[in-house]
């Protein structure tokens, strides 16, 4: 028998745990899991980026997109209390694998160059690019499960993602790749 909290009303004290689940949101709890496993990593890998990068304007996008990130795990956490979950993270073996990417380019190429932080921004692109697609596939799941204030909450976190690539677009474009073609 659930205890009703006094104050509460019966529709509100119903946590979305003690629903019955659905395969579908197994899914999407699952989705949020390996989200979590990968944000958590990337607060752990962008200042090695931070630290490989020779760009100052490169530097100050990544140093941003770290706080942003941050964020994004305290989001999560959001997300999971709404769940009526605890933070449990799932290894997300797609964000290991372009973080160790990431890791390779810096290793393969010559400090202080164009060229490096052209790699580098390839790099955190494919790690943008797989960010927008796990966002946007948990938002549209959210919302076809109902879940109106975690919809919201990826949908806040998918903006700042997709942001986060097009000022990599821009810094690419504007300075760096051309300063890449000119090195020997």
């Amino acid at each position: 028998m659930k205890k009703q909290e006094s104050g509460s009303s019966p529709n509100l004290s119903t946590k979305p745990s003690e629903e019955k689940s659905t395969p579908l949101k197994e899914l999407f709890t699952d989705g949020i899991r390996d989200l979590y496993w990968a944000e958590n990593h990337l607060v752990k890998s962008l200042p090695k980026m931070i630290s490989a990068a020779s760009s100052q304007e490169l530097v100050s996008a990544i140093e941003s997109h770290l706080i942003e990130t941050r964020g994004h795990v305290e989001r999560i956490e959001q997300i999971f209390a709404l769940l009526g979950e605890k933070p449990v993270a799932k290894k997300c073996d797609a964000m290991e694998g372009l973080t160790k990417e990431g890791e390779g380019i810096i290793e393969e190429t010559q400090a202080g160059t164009a060229t490096r932080d052209a790699g580098i921004i390839m790099a955190s692109q494919k790690v943008e690019h797989y960010e927008i697609a796990s966002y946007n596939g948990l938002y549209q799941l959210a919302t076809t499960l109902g879940l109106t204030e975690i919809a919201d909450i990826l949908e806040q976190t998918l903006s700042e993602e997709k942001l986060a690539d097009s000022k990599l677009s821009d810094i690419a474009g504007n300075e760096i790749n051309s300063k890449a073609a000119e090195e020997l």
